[in-house]
């Protein structure tokens, strides 16, 4: 019997990175007019398009992150790894782009900005770290808490009632 190699095998099944991508993006969006009004108390009009512009580039590399890794899993996980570091690279690059290609702008203010690309990036994922799931029954998010089901009184509980009652 020959052991296949590892890292030329592929991911079978749905990618949990899309799910957990996806959730990132919901929360973002939760925090987003909290954040926006932030940055227009503090900093009027551009420090509010700052600060939603800022948000739009973190999910959009959220979701980029996790096309590239669903994309790259299914070829090998050889290309998965290769993927999440060079795709760590590109996203970097495409990132100082987006900010390169609006720092001259009159709508903006570059302080809101940075603050929430870092901010908003290290946030949204320490938020999302409670609700990952770290075991391989349930990859991605965790499964959702069920109801616990209503079950009927036992019979010793109709022996205790006074005889009386009824």
């Amino acid at each position: 019997m020959t052991a296949e190699n590892p890292l030329t095998q592929r991911l079978e099944g749905p990618a949990p990175v899309l799910e957990v991508a996806r959730d990132l993006v919901r929360r973002t969006a939760l925090l987003a007019p909290v954040a926006i009004v932030i940055g227009a108390l503090i900093w009027q009009s551009a420090g509010a398009a700052s600060v939603a512009y800022g948000i739009a580039i973190v999910m959009a590399n959220f979701m980029l992150a996790a096309a590239l890794l669903a994309w790259a899993g299914r070829i090998s996980f050889a290309a998965m790894g290769a993927a999440a570091m060079f795709g760590f690279l590109i996203r970097l690059g495409l990132i100082f782009l987006a900010v390169l290609i609006v720092k001259d702008q009159t709508w903006i203010e570059m302080l809101p900005l940075g603050l929430t690309l870092i901010i908003c990036h290290l946030g949204i994922l320490f938020w999302e770290m409670r609700y990952i799931s770290a075991s391989l029954a349930h990859p991605g998010l965790k499964p959702s808490p069920k109801l616990p089901i209503h079950q009927p009184a036992s019979d010793s509980t109709v022996e205790n009632e006074p005889q009386g009652a009824a």
